[in-house]
């Protein structure tokens, strides 16, 4: 079998194959409530033959928001809608489902991206909150920096979101460190400016996440995993981060528990200077895993079957997360069986979209059945 088609155990949560719907925002929420179009969203992805579906970017408060569209997992109403488009996907297929945990720090408050993105101005706008009173960059709004109490008020917001995740029914959670939103604002020093003990040091930087992480594991059901999404390099040279302070922090999170990390990159500063090409970021995971042995996700420009075998064969990374390239083509891991020979789920209802040669109608039966 193509190493990209083997299981994955973590805990007691089975992966079917090593292909995941990476977390995409949709920015279509009204008031942080997943609707249909998260219903539809989702649900297609799983009878698509995947390993694993993280949803979107969910917000532990309607500060962290990075947009008004964007998803919350701080009330009721959020937490039942969730439970229904989550139960409609596992009755639909075998994958996981897991959720992204997140706060935009000082990158909320935000337009949507189809309307240009900037930060929103005006009665539209909120307090964005950060480490340290920086901002994002010309034209974005001040944070306030976090004191103490501020800190110790959105630990808790993580807490009770992953609380609701659970009774939800989600399988796994990712935490979003990456991608310049607080987390990744609280490692990195291009936004770290503070004097206390969260600042300063890498190992201060890191202090408030490894903090967050553990009170989520701490009420996290022992048997479901729990990881970040984290950052691979600021691609600010030395002033930022580097795939050194990558290995250590993956490290400081495996010793509390980590049953795995995503590696991304950039999203500090727009004067980041990124190489992209395919796998751009492919060899931040495989350092990663390299060094610390955690089970490692990658992502970025991963668009064909056999880039992504390689990638898994080879060890550089034991998951490849898809996102651009799911939004082009929702059943990619058929394509990618038919290319590696691999094996995946087809509900019954998709089979004839499947199946090639001579099958007479016992065939269909037969394999339907299988």
């Amino acid at each position: 079998m193509a190493a990209l088609f083997e299981p994955l155990q973590l805990r007691s949560v089975t992966l079917p194959n090593r292909i995941v719907l990476s977390p995409m925002c949709q920015y279509s929420a009204i008031d942080g409530v997943p609707n249909n179009w998260h219903r539809v969203h989702l649900g297609r992805y799983a009878t698509a033959g995947l390993g694993l579906l993280i949803a979107e970017a969910t917000h532990v408060n309607a500060q962290a928001r990075i947009t008004p569209g964007c998803l919350g997992l701080y009330n009721a109403v959020q937490e039942a809608a969730f439970a229904e488009i989550v139960a409609d996907a596992k009755q639909f297929g075998p994958a996981p489902v897991g959720v992204q945990l997140a706060h935009a720090g000082r990158k909320a408050s935000a337009d949507l991206p189809w309307r240009g993105g900037q930060a929103l101005q005006g009665p539209l706008a909120w307090q964005t909150v950060a480490p340290s009173a920086i901002p994002h960059d010309t034209g974005w709004h001040t944070p306030a920096a976090l004191d103490e109490e501020g800190m110790a008020r959105i630990k808790r917001d993580f807490v009770s979101a992953a609380e609701r995740a659970d009774r939800a029914g989600f399988d796994l959670i990712e935490l979003h460190g990456a991608h310049g939103y607080l987390f990744h604002e609280f490692v990195s020093p291009i936004s770290n400016r503070r004097n206390d003990s969260y600042g300063g040091s890498l190992e201060n930087r890191m202090r408030f996440p490894l903090e967050v992480f553990e009170a989520v594991r701490a009420v996290w059901p022992a048997y479901k995993p729990l990881g970040m999404r984290m950052t691979g390099s600021d691609w600010m040279g030395a002033e930022g981060l580097q795939v050194e302070d990558a290995i250590a922090f993956a490290s400081a999170l495996k010793e509390r528990g980590a049953d795995f990390v995503d590696v991304s990159s950039g999203g500090i500063s727009m004067q980041q200077k990124i190489p992209t090409g395919p796998g751009y970021q492919v060899h931040f995971a495989e350092a990663v895993k390299k060094a610390t042995g955690l089970v490692t996700m990658t992502v970025g420009l991963i668009t064909e079957p056999l880039q992504a075998e390689e990638i898994v064969r080879t060890g550089r990374a034991d998951l490849v997360a898809l996102g651009r390239g799911l939004l082009n083509d929702p059943y990619w891991a058929w394509r990618a069986a038919d290319a590696l020979g691999g094996d995946v789920h087809v509900a019954p209802q998709y089979l004839r979209g499947r199946l090639r040669g001579v099958d007479t109608p016992r065939d269909i039966v037969l394999k339907a059945a299988r």
